[in-house]
C-alpha cells in the first residue's frame, strides 16, 4: 500500500509543485494520475519513487516511512520515466543483461532468461541494436521487458503514451495489463488522456496546479 498524507513540495517560495496531497493506493490497484503538464502528477510519482524530496507531509510504502527506505534493497519498485534510461552505446541485449547481473544471477541463468525473453516478447530482431538507435515505442517496449525480468510489487509509469501513435500506445497498454496488472502488481500511471487506460485502471485521480481536484472510481 502507498499512503500520502498532507504532502507539500515547493520548488520556489511562491510556487507549490504539490499542495496538501492526501491519497492511498491499495495493494493490487491500478490507478491513473490524470492531469495536464505541470499539474503535479509526475512530481508525485518521483516522490513515491524516492527521486524527489518534499518539504512537509508523510509518504509510506507498505507502512514504512519513505525517508527511511533504501530503494535498492527495501522495496521492489520499478519506475519508467517519460524519457527511458539506457546505456545508449550498448546493445539491447546488454541493457537487459545488466538488470540480471546487478541482481547477481548466475551466468548460465542469465543467458537462458534473456534468450527466453527475446523469444517470448518477439524482440529477437532488436538483440544487437544499440539502445540509441531505437525509436520511442521500441524504447518503451524494451523498458517493459527489462522491468519484467525483476521482481516487482510496485510499478510507476510516467506519461509515456502522449507522444505515441494510437496503435503503439494500445500495444503497450495490452503489455502492461498482461505483465503487471493481471499479476497483481500495484501500478500507477501518470497521463494526460485517461481514455485509452479506462479498461485497465480501476480508479483515476485528477490533478491540477499541484493539487488533487477530484477522484473517481471507474
Amino acid at each position: 500500500m502507498i499512503e500520502v498524507k498532507n504532502l507539500y513540495l515547493k520548488y520556489i517560495r511562491e510556487y507549490y509543485a504539490l499542495f496538501n496531497i492526501n491519497l492511498t493506493v491499495a495493494d493490487g490497484e491500478t490507478v491513473a494520475f490524470v492531469g495536464k503538464k505541470n499539474s503535479g502528477k509526475t512530481t508525485l510519482l518521483r516522490v513515491i519513487a524516492g527521486l524527489e524530496k518534499f518539504d512537509e507531509g508523510e509518504v509510506y510504502i507498505d507502512g514504512r516511512d519513505i525517508k527511511k527506505i533504501d530503494f535498492s534493497i527495501d522495496t521492489n519498485l520499478g519506475y519508467l520515466p517519460e524519457k527511458p534510461v539506457f546505456f545508449d552505446n550498448k546493445s539491447v541485449y546488454d541493457n537487459l543483461k545488466y538488470v540480471l547481473k546487478v541482481r547477481k544471477q548466475k551466468k548460465n541463468d542469465i543467458e537462458s532468461t534473456l534468450n527466453k525473453a527475446l523469444i517470448d516478447f518477439n524482440i529477437e530482431k532488436y538483440k544487437n541494436i544499440k539502445a540509441s538507435d531505437l525509436d520511442l515505442y521500441e524504447k518503451y517496449l524494451i523498458s517493459f521487458v527489462r522491468l519484467s525480468l525483476r521482481k516487482l510489487d510496485y510499478l510507476l509509469i510516467d506519461n509515456i503514451f502522449d507522444k505515441l501513435e494510437a496503435e503503439d500506445a494500445e500495444a503497450l497498454i495490452v503489455l502492461i495489463d498482461e505483465l503487471f496488472v493481471k499479476k497483481g502488481i500495484t501500478t500507477i500511471i501518470a497521463c494526460e488522456n485517461f481514455e485509452p487506460l479506462q479498461n485497465v485502471c480501476t480508479r483515476k485521480i485528477n490533478f491540477d496546479a499541484g493539487s488533487v481536484v477530484e477522484t473517481k472510481n471507474e
